[in-house]
Order: structure tokens, then C-alpha cells, then sequence
């Protein structure tokens, strides 16, 4: 394996670095032309968590709950065999508020409303915005931390693969129109700073080959280190997208938006950051010079 990246490391970097690229835009045109389906912790609704007879299924019951709240209602079960946590919008303004206990009844002989709580259209705004401001100072930290780091060239090819990662994430759920609710936001937050780490490995071996081989050109030394960290890459992501897995696989509905959005970073901050975290500086003309000391002159 490593001997096949030996002789082809730089084919694959570019051609890895157009995909990336095209995958970009289709997300950022799927983003602008669908949008986001947002779930109600951030548009707001109600929330109820009711216990019925457990030999009724989760299809039995949205069969009969979408025809009265709408097809945007979802059921995740809620621990015990028979407890079920149902999510829907608020009622229109003038439309009287479902009655829950007796839309169940039709499909269930026992039937116990646990809890029913409404999240109020501005509370979902607030989350928006606050969700917004987090993400902001995240990009911020991570912009000012890279500047410290690295030279401008081989930082902005690191933020370029952050970006990269957190628009293909959010493009699958454009384009598929997953519910995408607090839990999958946070998703968003740890594959920043998942791929952070992943590019900043690699960037700091570019950083000392400059040092080092100061006369080896600059698509030689993005190579060498691609190829230096390939075990360690391969070895982190691998164990960390099997830890998803089984999130995702048994965590059940509650986790599966965060678990697909992890596991799609994960995929994405990998496959960035030896493409366009390496192509980009190479565009923008990184040399070893930009890390030698500069030279003061004598004074007078």
C-alpha cells in the first residue's frame, strides 16, 4: 500500500483535490436551492412523551399521528418497551391544539400522556442564533490559532479542509433533507475540530521537511509527508469511524443524524486534509524561504 502512494501520492493528491472541489459546489448549490430541514429545537413545537400498549409499532403509530400533525412529525422511542417521544409543529394560529391522548386511542386501548411541552418559535430562533455566534468563534479560534502556527500559505490550505468538511456535512443533509436538530450541530463542532487535528499533523511534517530540505521542491516535500503520516491517518480515522459505527448502529434514531454527520466528517477531514490541505499551498507558491529566519542588517 504504501509503496503504491509512493509513486502515485501526487496524481491522487490533485485529482482528490478537484473532487473536493466539485463535491463543494454541489453541496453549496444544494444548501442555497433546498436549505436545511431544521428540527423543532430550532423552528419550534411541541413535544410529547406518551406511553401506549406496547404491541403497537412505530409504524402503526405515524401511520395514524401524520394524517392530523403533518408529515414533519417524528417518534423515537424513550427507553421502556411502549414509551414514545413525539415531536410535531405547533398547531396554525386560529386551529385548535391536537388532542394527543385522543388521536392514540384509535391505535391503542391504554394510552398515558407522560409530558407535553411546547419549544416557542423564539426559543428556536435564539438556538439558531446562538448556534450561529458558536460556530463563528470556533472558525475564529481555529483561524487565529493557524495564523500562530503556520505561515499564511500552509494555514489557509489547513482552513480551506475545514471548510471543506463542514459544507460536505452540511450539503448530505441539503440534499437529503434530514432533520437537522442540535445533536447533529454538535456533530458539526467535533468534525472541526477533528479535521483541524488531522490537518495540523500533516502540516507540521510539511513545516519541518521545509526546514530541512530546503532545496527539495515544494511538491516533493507535500509527498513525503503525505506519505509519512498515511499510517497514523489511516490508523486514527479507521478506529474512529468504527466507534461511529457502532453509534450508529445501535444508538438508535435518537443518534443516528449525529452519527451520520460524524461519520461523513470523519470521511471528509481524512480525505481533506491530504488533498486540499496540501494542493492549496502549493497554488499559492509555498517555498521553504517563507521558513527561514529573516535576516536582520547591522546597525550602523
Amino acid at each position: 500500500m504504501i509503496e503504491y502512494l509512493k509513486s502515485r501520492i501526487r496524481p491522487i493528491r490533485y485529482i482528490t483535490g478537484m473532487i473536493s472541489i466539485l463535491l463543494m459546489v454541489i453541496s453549496l448549490a444544494a444548501f442555497a436551492i433546498k436549505g436545511l430541514n431544521m428540527g423543532l429545537d430550532f423552528t419550534g413545537g411541541m413535544v410529547t412523551e406518551a406511553v401506549i400498549d406496547s404491541s403497537v409499532s412505530k409504524v402503526q403509530l405515524i401511520d395514524q399521528l401524520q394524517p392530523v400533525l403533518g408529515e414533519s412529525v417524528t417518534v423515537t422511542p424513550s427507553g421502556e418497551e411502549g414509551r414514545w417521544v413525539i415531536r410535531y409543529p405547533l398547531a396554525a394560529e386560529g386551529t385548535a391544539p391536537v388532542d394527543m391522548a385522543s388521536t392514540l386511542h384509535h391505535i391503542s386501548e391504554h394510552v398515558q400522556i407522560v409530558s407535553n411541552s411546547m419549544v416557542g418559535s423564539q426559543v428556536g430562533q435564539e438556538l439558531v442564533d446562538q448556534g450561529g455566534l458558536a460556530l463563528l468563534i470556533c472558525l475564529l479560534s481555529i483561524l487565529g490559532y493557524l495564523s500562530f502556527r503556520f505561515e499564511w500559505r500552509l494555514a489557509s490550505g489547513a482552513l480551506l479542509a475545514l471548510l471543506h468538511d463542514v459544507i460536505l456535512v452540511l450539503g448530505f443533509f441539503a440534499i437529503t433533507q434530514m432533520e437537522f436538530n442540535l445533536t447533529v450541530f454538535a456533530a458539526v463542532l467535533a468534525v472541526l475540530g477533528y479535521s483541524l487535528n488531522d490537518s495540523i499533523i500533516i502540516a507540521d511534517r510539511i513545516r519541518e521537511l521545509l526546514l530541512v530540505k530546503q532545496k527539495t521542491p515544494t511538491a516533493d516535500i507535500n509527498d513525503q509527508a503525505v506519505i509519512a503520516t498515511f499510517s497514523r491517518t489511516m490508523v486514527t480515522s479507521g478506529t474512529t469511524l468504527m466507534t461511529i459505527s457502532a453509534l450508529w448502529l445501535m444508538g438508535g434514531a435518537p443518534l443516528q443524524g449525529f452519527a451520520i454527520a460524524m461519520f461523513i466528517g470523519v470521511i471528509s477531514g481524512t480525505w481533506s486534509s491530504i488533498s486540499i490541505g496540501t494542493v492549496l499551498p502549493e497554488w499559492l507558491g509555498l517555498e521553504p524561504k517563507h521558513y527561514l529566519p529573516v535576516e536582520l542588517d547591522a546597525a550602523p
